[in-house]
């Protein structure tokens, strides 16, 4: 694995450890909040709907309070006392499935306006649908001065079984128990809306930090990107610098060639042949002739010639001398000439130079005289073109080098891709970018254009200088 790929992965790891426990422990904590909200809610609710139901016992107390005491003095109206309690209490409702019921202490219904036929009846025995004895359970409740009683009873309004909260007093003289409740699903509906809501909010917390670590991700995933980028266009640069010092030291080691070929070979090469010539002289004016001596000198003469002929034309294609005695215009001027006499293509050179024209450097004239030997060089090779011309315009500002053919053409949009694109061009373009400069490429059957543009504001190569590291 790459170094880098593990900083990332470095990075990443703990950062969804860390997401990841974050979630954990809020969603526990929250969890645990959630409920003991619940629990704290529910608490409340039932101690309000306890307070409720005292207070609707009360009331019907105080209703038939006068009923119950004169009842105390009057024994014999006594029975007419409680048919007027029972219908007082009858007529009293707080709401649909809000009423008051009676039972007397041995479990017989003496009164319930939301189910008249069980009264009269005896559920002493009643039991809910768990089991329970519910009577029992109520009067036990009013036996010990009264008191709160959950059970399972008929709800009037949806005719279905709920759970419901009852209080229950004593009314001793008469034997009575006289109660209320509430229905609990109610309670239950409204805690469950409180639960959803606490479950929606955690939901919506956990989606918040999903969120932020998508984010955080995002985040060093474009760090990443940006280091990769960097750190690309950093060794891109490098490649760059190092290509045009491997060019650099291609040309100095060049120009040291032709230098050596030309100040030392070819001088000895000179100082042979003319030692050879006045030893084949010298056999001609002597009086003794030595026919097969004069052939072999003079066959001597004629490859000495022609290897030195060769060593200077090789030292002259490595750098010419007159590329750094007269510069770019007469380097091109001659290469042109030499080209056209070798190929047999016509190729003319044209110099435009503008008033207060810029003396150009050293590597600018490399670079333009390695550019127009190589286009010139593709021509002979590949064009199958009858004419060329090379044209050289400098102005104070840039200098502009155009090579036109009439040859066939190529593909200009895969000249620098795919398997078929050009050394020679990426060179051009390479040698250019390190001066500034641009190369334009225009092409097709019968008419084909490269230009080479370099300002002359800044030719100095602009890559960074290699680092150790």
């Amino acid at each position: 694995m790459k170094l880098k790929a593990k900083i990332v992965l470095l990075a990443i790891v703990p950062f969804l450890a860390a997401i990841a426990s974050i979630e954990t422990g809020v969603r526990r904590e929250a969890t645990a909040l959630a409920e003991t909200q619940h629990a704290t809610t529910q608490a409340a609710y039932m101690a309000s709907k306890e307070i409720e139901l005292k207070h609707y016992v009360e009331l019907a107390t105080t209703a038939i309070a006068p009923l119950y005491n004169a009842g105390q003095d009057n024994a014999r109206d006594d029975a007419m006392l409680r048919t007027r309690a029972l219908e007082t209490l009858k007529k009293m409702d707080f709401g649909e499935d809000g009423y008051f019921f009676v039972y007397d202490m041995h479990g017989r219904s003496l009164m319930h306006p939301r189910e008249p036929d069980l009264v009269g009846r005896d559920l002493w025995a009643l039991r809910d649908a768990q089991g329970a004895l519910t009577i029992q359970q109520l009067l036990a409740a009013a036996s010990h001065g009264g008191g709160y009683v959950r059970y399972l009873w008929h709800r009037p309004s949806t005719g279905k079984v709920a759970s419901k909260l009852g209080y229950v007093v004593p009314l001793e003289r008469w034997g009575w128990m006289i109660g209320t409740g509430i229905y609990l699903d109610d309670v239950d509906s409204t805690l469950a809306h409180i639960d959803e809501r606490a479950a929606a909010n955690i939901d919506r917390t956990m989606k918040w930090i999903d969120a932020i670590a998508v984010a955080g991700l995002a985040v060093i995933a474009l760090c990443a990107l940006v280091l990769n980028v960097t750190e690309y266009r950093s060794a891109d640069a490098k490649l760059k610098r190092l290509a045009q010092q491997v060019v650099e030291s291609q040309e100095n080691e060049r120009a040291r060639l032709s230098r050596e070929l030309h100040d030392g070979i070819s001088q000895m090469m000179v100082s042979v042949k003319l030692l050879l010539e006045s030893a084949l002289a010298r056999f001609e004016r002597s009086e003794v002739r030595v026919p097969a001596a004069e052939a072999a000198l003079t066959t001597s003469l004629t490859r000495l010639g022609d290897t030195l002929r060769e060593v200077r034309r090789i030292s002259h294609a490595l750098r010419p001398s007159m590329l750094d005695d007269l510069g770019a215009a007469a380097a091109l001027e001659q290469l042109t000439r030499e080209l056209s006499e070798q190929s047999g293509i016509a190729i003319g050179f044209t110099q435009i130079a503008h008033t207060h024209a810029a003396v150009l450097p050293d590597t600018v004239n490399t670079v333009l005289f390695r550019i127009a030997q190589e286009a010139l060089t593709n021509i002979v090779r590949h064009a199958q073109a009858s004419s060329a011309a090379l044209t050289l315009e400098v102005s104070s500002e840039a200098v502009t080098l155009s090579i036109a053919d009439n040859g066939r053409g190529f593909d200009v949009a895969h000249a620098f891709v795919g398997r078929r694109s050009g050394v020679g061009l990426r060179n051009m373009r390479e040698r250019l970018e390190a001066l500034g400069g641009t190369l334009s490429l225009s092409s097709q059957a019968g008419h084909t254009l490269v230009t080479a543009r370099v300002p002359l504001g800044s030719t100095e190569p602009t890559w960074p200088a290699l680092q150790e590291t």
